[in-house]
């Protein structure tokens, strides 16, 4: 990029960083991790030394405190060599951010230390059997008696849950929809905390899915993020950043699946020449990589929005989640088809990022409410 456009020095840095930690850890490995459904705990933990656990959370508490652009090029990165690894690395932020963010100094010094250094991993928790894109309708309940609260409720979704040590849970302490919702910070062996079995998925193997389920569950009212009412906001403040992380993800994985598919094809001879001297093969490689470039673009301008705080970064964050995440398939579907028969077995990696990615247009709010997002601050103006 150039001219205003351009990456700064420290940015260029950041992003070589990330992609020379993805070459030597993730990418050889990832599709083991996958076969094997592995959770690479030590892999992810060893990004917290170069800072990856605290990519926004602020200098005083420990953190890089680093801009959303920046944190989309280490996701993006990342993304090249496993999207579910690199996702888990932007949910494990999620929650760090979101204490340090608008949590009290005490919740902050006791959970931020081991959560920063990623000596302990964190996992974000929202969605709920009955509630996807109606957050705000979750039903786990959150009874006061005395200074504990007393969790009942089941959350569905959960990346980490019954392996990640701390849960940032949005729980119902009122009766108004999304006045009524809290912020708890919950450590995994709290008695009455229990976890379903992990889900079997279509892609991201290497990341664990189950429910986190409370029944009686005694929380401290001291693990309370911010005041009693005000974690639907919380909840929504964080999701413009998973947004985007999740958008930069489908980059990633899509720029690995063209420099996959360049590469085929001029080593792959049909007709007595290799096919990408066809045209078609070069008119498919060319609109991928213009979607990629473009999806690009809209990502890294809505990162600067989100970072900046302008009053239009909800609606930016949704435009370029949709259309990251609805691009990066529509590529790498694309590229299996320039693989051929090829592109569907284990042996390449494409087969691996077309099941990955496609859970990215449902997860940090589909891509349906991203839309009405965008729709509606259109028709508010």
């Amino acid at each position: 990029m150039t001219g205003q456009f351009a990456l700064t020095d420290d940015q260029l840095a950041i992003q070589e960083m990330a992609q020379r930690f993805t070459a030597d850890n993730i990418t050889p490995f990832a599709a083991e991790w996958d076969e094997k459904s592995h959770f690479p705990r030590d892999v992810i933990q060893k990004t917290g030394e170069l800072g990856f656990g605290a990519i926004y959370v602020s200098e005083e508490s420990g953190g890089i405190n680093l801009g959303r652009l920046e944190a989309a090029l280490i996701m993006e990165a990342m993304a090249y060599g496993c999207p579910a690894t690199s996702a888990y690395v932007s949910i494990h932020n999620m929650a760090t951010w979101m204490i340090d963010r608008f949590g009290g100094e005490d919740v902050k010094s006791r959970f931020l230390p081991s959560l920063v250094t990623m000596e302990k991993i964190a996992s974000y928790a929202l969605t709920e059997p009955g509630s996807g894109s109606d957050a705000a309708g979750l039903k786990t309940t959150a009874v006061l008696d005395g200074n504990h609260y007393v969790l009942n409720g089941t959350k569905q979704f959960i990346s980490g849950s019954g392996f990640n040590d701390i849960y940032v849970v949005m729980v119902r302490t009122g009766e108004h929809k999304s006045k009524g919702i809290t912020c708890l910070v919950i450590e995994k062996d709290t008695p009455g905390l229990s976890f379903g079995k992990p889900e079997k998925k279509l892609g991201w193997n290497a990341s664990p899915t189950a429910q986190l389920i409370f029944e009686d569950c005694r929380v401290p009212v001291a693990n309370r993020v911010g005041p009693e009412g005000d974690g639907f906001r919380y909840a929504m403040a964080g999701l413009d950043g998973g947004r985007l992380n999740i958008g930069a993800c489908s980059l990633g994985g899509a720029q690995r699946c063209l420099d996959e598919a360049v590469k085929y094809t001029k080593e792959r001879q049909q007709f007595g020449q290799p096919i990408a001297d066809f045209q078609n093969t070069q008119f498919m490689l060319a609109d991928m990589a213009t979607d990629l470039e473009a999806a690009r673009a809209l990502l890294y301008l809505a990162a600067a929005k989100v970072t900046d705080n302008a009053p239009d970064k909800s609606k930016f964050s949704a435009m370029a989640k949709r259309l990251a995440t609805d691009s990066g398939s529509k590529i790498v579907n694309d590229a299996l088809q320039l693989f051929g028969g090829y592109g569907y077995l284990k042996e390449y990696p494409i087969e691996r990022f077309w099941r990955d990615l496609r859970v990215h247009s449902i997860l940090e709010g589909t891509n349906q409410v991203m839309r009405m997002i965008v729709g509606r601050e259109m028709l508010r103006q």
